[in-house]
């Protein structure tokens, strides 16, 4: 069920985000449409004081909800409720106390600071009721039921960006693209709200007892305080582009890159779309304890993210630049290394989602010295790297922190600490996918581009390019996954089943 309608909005919102940027970026300018990137990671920033509560709470909510046990699952809400009430506080604080330094912030903002503030505080606003109204939402994820997050909450978000469109095409004003943007914040949560009702009539939620349920559920605090460190990591390595960008070269190239993430999102939205809401089944599974069948699962699963990876990444190589051409024109086009460096990094990142769905599910957040590592890392060479070869450096940052924690400890640590198995094994799999993915990123590109076809031609030579170049890439890849990788063929049978 989450699959199939994650899918469906996939494809609607799909379109409205390509149509929509294009619109917006004519109408409001390429400035403005960087400013909300920007404004949106300070934000972010702002939101690790969240301390990661709410990954610790969904982790304790997996027991409860397999036993049915309603007194807990109200007495971790109501303790959910009250720290994100003090959450939400100083959030409010930290954003007032930053909103003062905007005019040294955006002293070369082509834009005048009324805007500047008015869209930071309704992106506030809108932040917030998170904290102070929609955290219930947790128990829908935990419960599988994060369908009914994407029926409502995206067809919300569908309708904002349609009136947007219009707003923006017929009055260019951005500060009713703005009011649009916060008034539809309410709306999702007002409507996501009363569904949370209806579909657990018996909740009862009181963030009055909040402080006597810390002395009851002191682990919570506990584990909140190891995610805290992987949170913070985890922001700064993959929220903190467009930030970085800003910093090292201009709130314009936030934009360009801006574009290029757009697609890149929505490639990789297609399959999450499917796998997305893998964590709280995995959560379930290991709460059997049966490890024959943990190990089973996360070889499919391990699989599934490989070649998720690798067609995503032969995808982007092949068909972005073009695409782009015929979307926005030739001059979003960016240094061809950055989409190398780019490619680089979302295959890691991808192709990691089985080692942390897993991790996840067995509450191995104890590592706290490989986040501090991965964190110091990625800022380190960000930095130096960035400050003299701009876009190219942040990603090199990127990289390097993935390669030294996310590909050899995190595997590490799952199968010694949570499998109690020899990492050797993992290894020993794992070198499969990843010498199929090369194997057939770099045959499936050199016999593509021996089609006499010009994707930069029209956009219907780009489709056909498109379409020729993945039945080619899906043949290499798939058979030899069929034939060598692990899981593969449970995950064939999985697939036949349903």
């Amino acid at each position: 069920m989450n699959a199939e309608v994650n899918l469906i909005f996939y494809f609607l919102s799909l379109f409205f985000a390509f149509f929509s940027r294009k619109i917006f970026l004519d109408n409001l300018g390429a400035e403005f449409i960087g400013l909300t990137g920007t404004l949106t990671n300070i934000l972010g920033y702002l939101n690790l004081t969240e301390l990661g509560i709410s990954a610790s709470v969904g982790y304790f909510l997996f027991k409860p909800l397999q036993s049915n046990n309603r007194q807990k699952i109200q007495e971790i809400l109501s303790l959910l409720g009250y720290l994100y009430n003090w959450i939400g506080a100083i959030i409010f604080a930290g954003a007032f106390v930053i909103s003062l330094f905007f005019p040294l912030i955006f002293t070369h903002a082509n834009l005048g600071l009324g805007i500047i503030y008015f869209a930071f505080y309704s992106f506030l606003g809108s932040s917030l009721i998170g904290y102070f109204i929609n955290y219930r939402q947790i128990l829908l994820s935990a419960d599988q039921k994060n369908y009914l997050v994407a029926i409502y909450y995206q067809s919300a978000n569908l309708v904002k960006i349609a009136l947007q469109i219009y707003l923006a095409y017929h009055y260019k004003n951005l500060y009713i693209w703005v009011v649009v943007e916060f008034l539809f914040g309410i709306i999702a949560c007002i409507i996501l709200n009363w569904k949370i009702n209806k579909e657990y009539p018996w909740l009862k939620v009181n963030k009055k007892d909040g402080k006597a349920l810390l002395k009851k559920y002191p682990e919570i605090i506990t584990k909140t305080k190891q995610v805290f460190i992987h949170k913070i990591k985890d922001f700064v390595l993959v929220r903190s582009d467009e930030l970085f960008i800003f910093l090292f070269v201009s709130l314009k190239m936030v934009a360009y890159y801006g574009n290029y993430m757009i697609i890149i999102s929505k490639l990789i939205s297609l399959f999450s779309a499917v796998t997305g809401s893998v964590g709280a089944s995995v959560g379930n599974l290991v709460a059997e304890g049966d490890k024959k069948r943990m190990l089973n699962v996360f070889w499919e699963f391990t699989t599934i993210q490989h070649t998720i990876a690798a067609i995503i990444s032969f995808s982007l190589y092949n068909f972005l630049e073009p695409f782009v051409t015929h979307w926005l024109g030739s001059e979003y086009i960016m240094d061809h290394k950055i989409l190398i460096l780019l490619i680089i990094f979302i295959y890691i990142a991808n192709s990691r989602n089985a080692v942390d769905s897993f991790n996840y599910a067995h509450g191995l957040y104890a590592d706290v010295w490989s986040a501090w590592a991965e964190l110091i890392i990625n800022v380190s060479i960000t930095i130096i790297c960035g400050l003299k070869w701009g876009i190219i450096g942040i990603l090199l940052g990127k990289i390097g922190s993935l390669l030294s924690i996310v590909v050899l400890w995190k595997p590490y640590y799952l199968f010694t600490s949570g499998f109690k198995e020899s990492v050797s094994i993992y290894w020993k799999g794992v070198l499969r996918n990843y010498t199929i993915s090369f194997f057939a990123f770099f045959s499936a590109t050199y016999i593509l581009k021996q089609i006499p076809i010009n994707p930069y031609h029209t956009i219907w030579s780009w489709i056909g390019y498109a379409a020729i170049g993945m039945v080619i890439f899906l043949t290499i890849d798939l058979t030899l996954t069929l034939l060598f990788a692990k899981g593969a063929k449970d995950s064939l049978n999985r697939i036949k089943r349903i």
